[in-house]
């Protein structure tokens, strides 16, 4: 068979034990191709025994639902579905049966919803894709509803003409070879008619790109959802989309069956003719949803802008606020600390308590102003804590002591729009993650004593949001350990921000469509980066304006004037820091017999000179901008759009390639950037 089909047929010289040495190369394949996909030192390649489960000693099975993603892809785009039209895949599936089944002797196991039965196969209709079988002897049937006798079991098989469809047959494993590719041939139709058909693909565009256009979006989809790569909200979501278009679908297909070929002017008739129209459109926006979610260019913009619309629920109906406690087990003496220490008020008022395994089943039972008291231990979370509600998420004990790891890959971590959320005393371990390990997408959101083990971004503090960070330590992103948004506050106090490939990165925002952000930063220890300490994003028009600033004219001059204001004003200010730094310590970072006050005082104003530089010749650009378009008054508090920037006190130490610099962006303005994202949308559809 081909390359792509070489599952079951490993090598010669590199068989398990106790599988036949004659088995022969696959149908279609080169000599030269065997090692490559019927290796045995390819994970997946190779077709192993199960044992079915359960109190029928049924024989053993072809194990072949753990097929690799490039294995089934390589089947359906080269040899079983190539380049042919929706109308042509039954066609095609039949001629590659054809080539590659055997058409009789191999025994199977029949699997419905109610029952297992043990048939043999005693020929093959490839057409139909079904095959005509017998009951073995002896009789060997596992029912999980009623008992199903031998002779109930015929009277069955009579009705359907002893013919089964081909997905629901389980080949008896047979260590000879023989029926290998028999059993794999199967589990590629199985899969594909219910992992990939649609009902309604036939009646889309009869192209010949249907691979291209369907099957490889939605194969890759499914090995996503199993990989943990999607989103489980989108995936909820999908699911619902995909049952309920089949159901209209259902519906549309029962409603123009229907409809005579006679007079279409009868009343019933024309209104049979108007209900199959709006069936048909709520056909196809469905249709353009799961478009949406099955492109993967498109699917993490339909993710995030859901997960960013979740709705706050607000004040609890009953008027109280509720405690919510997370421990997986609850001893007296655990219980006596929380009420001495946290439970007991000195008002007298009754207090309500609900108790939880899981922190997940807490944060989603909160309403505005509740508390969550996280009990010492290691917890396991599937999903996104997704927190739009002002509440307040505490750790009892040390950060080390209580650990919330995160499994999956699709979710972000903790997603947070409240007006005013506060998380305390906690450690939040990611792995194999894709997303970051904390998103504010709005509100404020105060972060204390908390310690982030990050795998991709670590914080994110979108447009209009605000973090509040103290105390906490941050280290493993491979990408920023903190992003700062246009538009955004950022105080950052007494951190350790670490091994990142960036320590903070801040968002372009010289951009006309962008507010400054406000930055405040003091006593952090920003060090071992690979990159820099912090890094301001440039666009390419940052570069223009240096080389527009050599021209002499006299609105540089002014911001010349400005710039030099700015450093000595700073400079002034990292003489006072010096003499702070001499009387005050150094923090735990810090190695005092290395450290030199000097240049960390540089560091702080170079970082700021640098921003509020940024910040001016955006100022100075609006101007521009603004006299370019008759306005010659302007609005002094409206141009001078300042950063708010205090920088003090921070150590930049061991950074790889320094405390601050600058990287291009190739990014494009947001506006631009929806308006892209819109068109691509609509392309699609």
């Amino acid at each position: 068979m081909a390359e792509g089909l070489g599952t079951a047929a490993p090598a010669p010289d590199s068989r398990p034990s106790g599988v036949s040495s004659g088995v022969q190369h696959d149908l279609f394949q080169d000599e030269d191709t065997v090692n490559d996909y019927g290796s045995h030192n390819k994970p997946g390649t190779i077709l192993q025994r199960f044992v079915p489960e359960g109190n029928i000693p049924f024989p053993d099975i072809f194990q072949t639902n753990q097929l690799l993603f490039y294995e089934r892809f390589r089947a359906y785009q080269d040899y079983i579905l190539a380049d042919c039209k929706a109308s042509e895949v039954r066609e095609f599936t039949a001629e590659y049966l054809e080539k590659v089944l055997e058409p009789s002797g191999w025994q199977a196991i029949w699997r419905t919803n109610v029952f297992e039965v043990l048939v043999e196969v005693t020929n093959v209709d490839f057409s139909s894709l079904k095959a005509e079988v017998k009951l073995t002897h002896p009789y060997l049937c596992e029912s999980r509803v009623s008992t199903f006798t031998l002779e109930c079991m015929k009277e069955l098989l009579e009705l359907k003409e002893n013919q089964l469809p081909l997905q629901e047959l389980w080949v008896v494993f047979d260590d000879s070879g023989e029926f290998d590719q028999t059993a794999l041939a199967i589990e590629h139709v199985r899969f594909f008619y219910q992992n990939i058909w649609r009902s309604w693909d036939e009646e889309e565009e009869d192209e010949y790109d249907y691979f291209v256009r369907c099957v490889e979006p939605r194969l890759r989809l499914h090995y996503d959802i199993l990989e943990g790569r999607v989103p489980s909200g989108l995936i909820i979501d999908y699911h619902k989309l995909l049952s309920e278009c089949e159901e209209i679908y259902r519906k549309f297909l029962n409603l123009r069956s229907s409809i005579s070929n006679g007079d279409a002017d009868t009343e019933l008739e024309n209104v049979s003719m108007a209900e199959g129209l709006r069936l048909y459109s709520e056909i196809e926006q469905l249709k353009q949803k799961l478009k949406l979610i099955e492109n993967p260019l498109l699917r993490y913009v339909f993710g995030y802008q859901k997960h960013t619309g979740i709705q706050a629920k607000g004040i609890r109906p009953t008027g109280k606020k509720i405690t919510h406690v997370v421990s997986t087990s609850m001893m007296a003496s655990l219980l006596h600390s929380l009420l001495r220490d946290k439970l007991y008020q000195e008002s007298h008022e009754e207090m309500e308590i609900q108790f939880h395994n899981d922190p997940l089943s807490a944060i989603n039972a909160c309403y505005e102003g509740d508390t969550v008291i996280i009990c010492p231990g290691h917890y396991l979370v599937n999903g996104m804590f997704s927190i739009a509600d002002s509440i307040e998420l505490e750790g009892y004990g040390l950060p080390d002591d209580i650990v919330i790891e995160k499994r999956g890959k699709g979710d972000n971590f903790v997603d947070c729009t409240g007006a005013n959320v506060k998380i305390s005393n906690v450690k939040f371990v990611q792995h194999d993650a894709v997303e970051g390990i904390l998103s504010i997408h709005c509100g404020k959101t105060t972060l204390e004593n908390c310690v982030l083990q990050c795998e991709t971004t670590g914080v994110t503090v979108r447009t209009s949001a605000e973090l509040l960070m103290k105390n906490s330590d941050l280290y493993g992103a491979k990408g920023a350990g903190i992003e700062i948004y246009p538009g955004s506050k950022c105080t950052l106090s007494d951190n350790g921000i670490h091994h990142c490939k960036e320590g903070i990165l801040i968002k372009d925002f010289l951009d006309e469509h962008y507010d400054i952000p406000k930055i405040t930063m003091v006593n952090n220890v920003i060090h071992n980066n690979e990159g820099y300490g912090v890094v301001l994003v440039k666009p390419k028009i940052f570069s223009d304006l240096q080389e527009n600033a050599q021209d002499g004219s006299e609105g540089n001059k002014i911001l010349k004037v400005q710039e030099n204001e700015e450093v000595g004003a700073r400079e002034k200010m990292g003489q006072e820091e010096q003499m702070q730094y001499t009387s005050g310590e150094l923090g735990p970072y810090a190695r005092p017999e290395f450290y030199d006050q000097t240049d960390q005082m540089e560091g702080n104003c170079e970082i700021v000179n640098e921003l509020v530089a940024a910040s001016t010749r955006k100022g100075q650009m609006k101007k521009k901008r603004l006299s370019g378009l008759g306005i010659i008054e302007a609005d002094d508090n409206l141009m001078s759009q300042e950063m708010f920037v205090s920088i003090v006190g921070n150590q930049f130490k061991w950074n790889g390639k320094g405390r601050f610099g600058f990287c291009k962006s190739t990014q494009i303005s947001q506006k631009k950037e929806n308006y892209m994202i819109r068109s691509q949308i609509h392309k699609d559809l």
